[in-house]
């Protein structure tokens, strides 16, 4: 009985719901759409005005109503929670009243999870693969012996009969390495080498069909193609035709694969592939990276959902090459750890030696391969440092020669399970020239014709491209057959941490230069919400004429130009900090110009989606409508607060949520007045914290306050505040308390604030919420335990900071290299630190101020996702320091051995394992966004606002490597140490989650997914809020108090990864298509989803994308392949999306 009671009540607040929802669609109706109704029917002008009355009563009616929804949307939420048969309906959370009201945060959420999701995290890892490396790493015993002439592998034998049956086919690939900015920046390698290049290769390679050449950059060739005449451009698309010349990859740059997030090597693919499609009609099909430092699987699921088939690594740890080379599995099909069937198999093929380089390519004695790089003939610029130089092929040599270079293509030939080799031959920058070129393919093809013709040889060489070789292997080895047995094995896991020599690990770059890796961060962030803002407000100014001076083609120019420029800083030596200083401040330049451009598409995009009658819209780009309350003065300087100034007049303040969930987030700005009143989106005060802006650790500066309040935003919304000066009941001073041991820093008295100051407190410092209590030492201000309210339970949690030096041999660490001289030494400081402890009423936090850096623990007093994780930043300067890196441990009493998780790509999570057979640098994996520990009973996750280097040398504990300053170069081509270091700010938060029901023999498994709430609180630090204050306090138009383009949240396991609009195929402006990206993340349901305050829930990936969209109504969308080059045979326009978890899709949609 109590059921059906429940059901009626539950009904009826439904149909209330509905009816309102149907009564505001209409008042927004008239308003939003004024000359392009969607709904049948068009209204006349005429009618319009009769209408106006009508509205304005509407409008007097919202107020009221406001309350009535509220509650009705509480009552609706309880009463949900309590029907017991799952039938939990995310639809009843919805945004389509257009008026947004606010949540009470206090009602209790549970999160609704279809069982089913759950599914996923615990069947995952049980599909066995041929070859799995964490088990590669357990049963090598990286020793080092010396392998003869090929030093890192051993001697390679053969009978000369066995091609008797099946000739060699060797495929020489010839290629050219062009670095997007290293030694040199982008424009001057353009202007000194790389344009020589391509126009040589177009001459040469129309000299003789028999010759090719690949191509990977799409940076450069773009900019090249922009230069030449229609003659050449038809030269090269013959050239592409007739097969001598192939794109490989085809991205904007050949990326980074450690600390590269996915969102950006997406974005840089598909602007090259959306380049080459427009520019050649070209669709590149192979993955060449043969000079990333290390490689990852999250790179091999992004090639095979574009359309590719085949791809090829090189920097691959070198006891790693040797042991693959020795079971004959260099060439595999590389799967996903997580991966349930073979779905995500792409062919791969490692290149077994040392270097991509002509030495280290043709087989395994780099002396004989030196002397068939023919760009080192005697008198030319570069020689072979094994002093025997190449000779030039003539009739008198040739034969002998031949045999020389066909024994090393057997005996490298003997390390893969086919009679089909490559031969690359190139290096970096190489083809500059026209005498190279014909000094290379002269003497081949002299070589190639002896070869042929001599059926004793049993060889078939010719020059190849990349597709060339991967079409032949795949005929050698049947594959494109359908039910023939695979000759190649399976291969699941990642290529981390890579070694080219000794003990010589390459994880000091996971954290060079972090004060552009902390910038690559923000920029992805802006660039996504300004993608799709801009999408939006492009549909939406074409409903009405006014909107019509919306500056669509210049801004899409703008959003094209921090493509690439984002693009371009993904690059191998650019996000891993290993270029050149003026190199690193031409980067940062772009990146910076980008950032401030992006600022603008976002108030500008803003400014059309807000305003509540579009007549009133006048675009003034010298007096914008909107300004960011934040800005940057230089490329390498922190951002800093604009300051707000208060009238009586109401400022509005706009703040976007650019995440795909409904949002209860703490916002902070700037006031020039304690006096503030803040107003929610429906006219009620809000609860505000007015926290004082320090000068340093004492002194307090009064032209500033800082406001923090409480917002619920709606999902990629907006909600409008008001801001106004006047005394307000809601707003509460915070408190402070400064421990210091020294008189003389007294700056007495405080005025405003209440400070209490403390001579050398010992006694622990506390902080509590609704969720934790946290203790600091009184003595050193940092973090020692967590007690977790739910359980009860004490939890060590003990932060500190440490020194790494570096090693006193001839070889020390540098940009690439991580040397350290043993274990780190703690961060010592003489005087106890200063520490300043504030309470407030929204949040808590505790700040220590030592001689490097400035750290700072903040507890958020809400109801919620934000309340139950802490927020760590750093501000780091380590300017005067020699040869030091500084490094944030958290130790805890998890008992995690020698297990830890770190993320790839911010896409998946990789289990690790620390070695004591291996170095401590070893040790050190990249982590994007996030790593944890764990044991049967809980899992403490480090979440990243920023790619750094991390490790876990100790049980339960986790260290994060926050900079390095190194006084000389690591002898791997860069030329000089690192440092240029800057002040340099990261963010973190801390995660304790108990675990449920967790069965240990998984805990050995090859795959492991954060929980729903580690993956938002995750995108929260990532993609935080954005406020944006009104310019002008008069003369505003009125706006809509919320906009929401979503009908309700997306699913809790859904993320838009973009909505890009696509360009024009006609001009460099935008078209009418966008690109909507969609992953669906895998979770692990085993933790506690009561109270988690996560506002969605999950829907077995199942997405009604018509149903989606409030104020837009979905014209077309067709699947396609992840860079937007191939769709499906059965591409059609569909209206629901169904993807399983780890899913990345593309699909083409058109909104009106």
């Amino acid at each position: 009985m109590k059921l059906s009671r429940q059901f009626t009540v539950f009904g009826s607040a439904i149909f209330c719901v509905v009816i309102f929802s149907l009564y505001l669609m209409l008042d927004r109706g008239h308003l939003d759409h004024p000359k392009n109704h969607r709904r049948e029917g068009s209204f006349p002008q005429g009618q319009l005005s009769i209408l106006q009355e009508k509205i304005d009563h509407l409008e007097r009616l919202l107020a009221e109503n406001n309350e009535i929804i509220s509650n009705i949307r509480d009552s609706v939420i309880n009463l949900s929670e309590s029907v017991k048969d799952g039938q939990r309906t995310p639809e009843a959370i919805n945004f389509s009243q257009g008026n947004f009201s606010e949540l009470s945060p206090l009602a209790t959420m549970y999160l609704s999870v279809d069982p089913e999701d759950c599914q996923f995290a615990s069947k995952s890892g049980s599909q066995a693969s041929d070859v799995q490396m964490l088990d590669v790493y357990d049963i090598l015993p990286f020793d080092n012996p010396d392998g003869g002439v090929w030093k890192q592998g051993f001697d390679i034998t053969y009978d000369e009969h066995e091609w008797d049956s099946e000739p060699l086919q060797v495929f020489v690939v010839p290629h050219s390495h062009n670095d997007p900015g290293w030694l040199k920046t982008f424009d001057d390698y353009f202007r000194d080498q790389t344009q020589h290049i391509l126009n040589n290769m177009v001459l040469k390679l129309q000299e003789d069909k028999g010759r090719k050449f690949i191509w990977s950059e799409i940076s450069y060739f773009s900019k090249w193609w922009d230069g030449i005449d229609s003659q050449k451009k038809d030269a090269v698309k013959r050239l592409i035709e007739d097969g001598q010349f192939e794109i490989v990859t085809g991205g904007w740059v050949m990326p980074d694969e450690a600390s590269a997030h996915y969102f950006a090597i997406i974005d840089q693919l598909i602007e090259g592939h959306q380049w080459l499609e427009k520019a050649l009609g070209v669709k590149p099909k192979s993955g060449w990276a043969v000079d990333p430092f290390g490689h990852s699987p999250t790179m091999a699921y992004l090639l095979k959902r574009t359309g590719f088939s085949n791809m090829l690594i090189q920097r691959v740890h070198y006891s790693i090459k040797k042991y693959h080379a020795a079971q004959k599995t260099l060439e595999f099909f590389w799967r996903q750890n997580w991966d349930l069937g073979s779905n995500t198999d792409i062919l791969c093929h490692m290149m077994p030696f040392y270097s991509y380089d002509i030495p280290h390519t043709c087989g395994p004695d780099p002396k004989i391969c030196c002397q068939f790089d023919f760009k080192r003939l005697p008198g030319g610029r570069v020689s072979c440092p094994w002093r025997v130089p190449p000779e030039a092929i003539h009739s008198g040599n040739v034969q002998h020669r031949a045999w020389m270079i066909l024994d090393q293509y057997r005996k490298k030939s003997k390390l893969f399970r086919t009679k089909v080799l490559l031969a690359p031959l190139g290096d970096d920058f190489r083809y500059t020239e026209s005498s190279e070129w014909d000094q290379q393919y002269q003497n081949y093809q002299k070589l190639f014709d002896y070869m042929n013709s001599h059926p004793e040889f049993h060889v078939k060489a010719q020059f190849g491209t990349l597709s060339d070789y991967f079409e032949a292997l795949r005929k050698a080895s049947n594959l494109d057959e359908k039910n023939s047995n695979s000759v190649f094995p399976v291969l699941s896991g990642d290529f981390f941490t890579y070694a080219d020599r000794d003990n010589h690990y390459w994880s000091g770059y996971f954290t060079s230069r972090p004060f552009y890796k902390r910038l690559d961060r923000i920029l992805e962030s802006y660039l996504r919400a300004a993608e799709i803002l801009y999408s939006l407000a492009l549909v939406q100014s074409k409903k009405t004429n006014k909107m019509k001076v919306f500056p669509s083609v210049d801004h899409y120019k703008l959003l094209t130009e921090a493509r690439r420029n984002l693009g371009l800083f993904q690059h191998h030596d650019a996000i891993t900090g290993t270029a050149k200083d003026w190199v690193v401040v031409d980067y940062g330049t772009r990146l910076f110009h980008s950032l401030i451009n992006v600022k603008k598409i976002i108030t500008d995009s803003a400014h059309v989606l807000i305003l509540k009658d579009q007549e009133t819209y006048h675009y003034n780009p010298s007096t914008p409508f909107l300004t960011m309350d934040d800005a940057q003065s230089s490329q390498d300087s922190l951002p800093h607060k604009t300051v707000i100034e208060l009238s009586k007049q109401p400022r509005y303040l706009l703040i976007y949520n650019p995440t795909e969930q409904e949002r209860s987030s703490v916002v902070s700005v700037y006031v020039n007045t304690p006096r503030v009143k803040v107003l929610s989106p429906s006219g009620k005060p809000v609860v505000v914290q007015l926290t004082a802006v320090w000068d340093g650790a004492a002194k307090i500066t009064y032209d500033a306050y800082q406001i923090s309040f409480l917002v619920r935003i709606p999902p990629l919304g907006f909600g409008v505040y008001q801001l106004l000066e006047g005394l307000s009941s809601e707003a509460a001073l915070a408190d402070y308390n400064l421990y210091h041991n020294d008189k003389a820093k007294l700056v007495k008295p405080y005025r405003v604030f209440n400070v209490k100051e403390i001579q050398n407190a010992l006694d622990e410092i506390m902080l509590e919420n609704s969720y934790m209590k946290v203790w600091f030492s009184g003595n050193s201000g940092l973090l020692e335990k967590v007690n977790t309210k739910e359980n009860n339970k004490n939890h060590r949690v003990k932060m500190e900071f440490v020194w790494y030096g570096t090693t006193s041999n001839r070889d020390k660490s540098g940009a690439y290299l991580f040397l350290p001289d043993g274990d780190a030494k703690p961060y010592v400081f003489s005087d106890p630190p200063i520490i300043r402890v504030t309470h407030g009423r929204i949040f808590s936090e505790v700040t220590t101020f030592f001689h490097h850096l400035t750290h700072t623990i903040r507890l958020y007093k809400v109801h919620g996702l934000e309340g139950q994780s802490l927020e760590v930043s750093n501000i780091v300067d380590i300017r005067g320091e020699y040869n030091r890196e500084i490094a944030m441990r958290i130790s805890s009493d998890i008992e995690s051995h020698n297990r830890f998780y770190t993320d790839l790509n911010g896409y998946q999570i990789q289990p690790r394992q620390t070695m004591s057979k291996l170095p401590l640098q070893a040790n050190i994996y990249p982590m994007a966004t996030m790593a944890y520990v764990q044991d049967s009973k809980i899992r403490l996750s480090l979440l990243s606002a920023q790619s750094l280097g991390v490790a876990s040398l100790k049980s339960g504990q986790l260290e994060v490597i926050m900079d390095r300053r190194l006084m000389q170069d690591d002898n791997r081509g860069l030329g000089q140490g690192v440092q240029d270091n800057k002040i340099t700010a990261n963010l973190f938060r801390i995660l304790l989650e108990k675990r449920n029901g967790v069965d240990m023999k998984e805990e050995k498994s090859t795959v492991s997914f954060p929980s729903l709430l580690s993956h938002i609180t995750s995108s929260f630090i990532n993609h935080p809020l954005i406020p944006m204050i009104t310019y002008a306090d008069i003369g505003i138009p009125s706006l809509l108090n919320s906009f929401s383009p979503l009908m309700s949240s997306m699913p809790c396991d859904m993320n838009i990864v973009n909505l890009r609009t696509i360009q024009s195929k006609a001009d460099s402006g935008p078209s009418e298509e966008a690109a909507l990206i969609v992953h669906r993340k895998g979770f692990d349901c085993r933790f506690t989803s009561t109270d988690l305050g996560l506002l969605c829930s999950t829907t077995q990936g199942k997405l009604k994308v018509h149903r989606l969209f409030n104020k837009f109504h979905v014209g077309s969308l067709i699947p396609t392949s992840l860079s937007l080059m191939h769709s499906p045979p059965d591409a059609r326009n569909i209206s629901e999306i169904s993807m399983s978890p780890m899913e990345i899709n593309t699909y083409r949609i058109q909104l009106r």
